[in-house]
């Protein structure tokens, strides 16, 4: 069982750099935690991971969300009755703590989003992609609305988990790159520029077709 989101209402208009139109910010973070749950819920059936684990959240965290926002019918394909809360490794709970640091002042949402997203950030793929989201933009977003400050200091479009462990590592006094500057580094692609490629819905839909 899945849940996908209506990510039409949510897209960017063809042509533009602009932000997705939305028709309001509760609304825009709903979105995204639709499309988290929808990348979840496929972990889940693939015997990957529990709900808890899939999203950073803690059972009271995950139902509190569910059953306020979304349909009955999802919160139950979570099976929250067999889950425990998440155990965290220390580079989880040190990104987790960077953005909680960072999240917006007395906002639940966006610490809840800070857990999620320091537990999708130790996925593989883009960080969009991880979340389920449709492109840079929207991960862009939701990072720019929640964790403005930091959000802010990325100047010259760095890829946003490669900005996140930057800055972490800066916060506890590492460097990660020894070059004297960006422009002069080999691995310039791999830190700037468009996080290109088809989100996740966009490839199971190719793959059916």
């Amino acid at each position: 069982m899945s849940y996908q989101p209506n990510r039409r209402r949510h897209s960017q208009s063809p042509g533009t750099g602009r932000w997705p139109r939305m028709d309001g910010e509760v609304e825009f973070d709903e979105y995204v935690l639709a499309c988290v749950f929808s990348r979840a819920l496929e972990e889940i059936d693939a015997g990957e991971a529990t709900a808890t684990e899939a999203t950073g959240l803690s059972r009271a965290e995950l139902r509190d969300i569910l059953t306020s926002r979304f349909p009955a019918r999802l919160a139950s394909a979570f099976s929250l009755e067999e889950v425990s809360d998440p155990a965290l490794g220390m580079e989880e709970e040190l990104l987790r703590g960077m953005l909680l640091a960072h999240a917006r002042a007395g906002d639940m949402t966006s610490a809840r989003f800070a857990k999620i997203i320091a537990r999708r950030a130790l996925r593989d793929d883009h960080l969009w992609r991880d979340l389920g989201l449709s492109d840079q933009a929207e991960l862009s977003r939701l990072l720019a609305t929640h964790f403005p400050k930091l959000a802010s200091g990325n100047t010259q479009n760095m890829r946003w988990k490669k900005y996140l462990y930057r800055k972490l590592c800066e916060a506890e006094g590492f460097s990660l790159c020894t070059a004297t500057s960006c422009r002069e580094c080999n691995d310039f692609n791999d830190c700037f520029g468009p996080e290109e490629g088809k989100s996740r819905l966009e490839r199971t839909k190719d793959g059916i077709e």
